[in-house]
């Protein structure tokens, strides 16, 4: 597949990694508050979906699946079937838990400060989520798009940013 054909496809997703890279970056720097936290993880699950969505629709132009669910649960389910692996599952663990956490009673603390925390329960475990969290998270989620659009293309995928800035 072309570099052309392969940046078509996952566009969207590469637009919901820039919309966080700018959360993260930029607005976070300036607002330290729990509704960016919201709207980063936001960010991330719309990044993750759309993945998966244009995983399965690639599948089905290479005749792989017949049609595309619209239910995500099937989309999922789908997806770890269609790629299975290591890849797969990881992304549908780590979307699983991004749309707990989303869903999740949260607790604001240290708002406007350097260490702002939300503070969210899922499965009876306290999750504290702090500026540091979410920049792991985005770049966990930013590393699993581009090994997927690596193995829809067929290329191999090199992993250039390990650490955070």
């Amino acid at each position: 597949m072309s570099s052309k054909a392969k940046h078509i496809y996952f566009e969207e997703a590469r637009e919901e990694i820039k919309r966080a890279d700018h959360l993260i970056f930029v607005s976070l720097k300036y607002t330290r508050t729990v509704d960016i936290f919201k709207s980063i993880i936001e960010r991330m699950i719309n990044c993750l979906e759309s993945t998966i969505t244009v995983s399965l629709n690639r599948s089905k132009e290479e005749k792989l699946i017949e049609e595309v669910p619209t239910n995500m649960g099937l989309k999922l389910g789908l997806f770890k079937k269609t790629y299975p692996g290591e890849l797969s599952e990881e992304i549908v663990n780590f979307l699983t838990f991004l749309k707990k956490v989303s869903k999740a009673d949260y607790k604001r603390s240290n708002e406007f400060r350097r260490h702002v925390t939300m503070t969210v329960v899922v499965e009876d475990n306290v999750l504290p989520i702090e500026t540091d969290t979410i920049k792991e998270y985005f770049v966990k989620t930013k590393n699993m798009v581009m090994q997927m659009e690596a193995v829809i293309s067929g290329e191999e995928y090199v992993n250039e940013e390990n650490t955070i800035q």
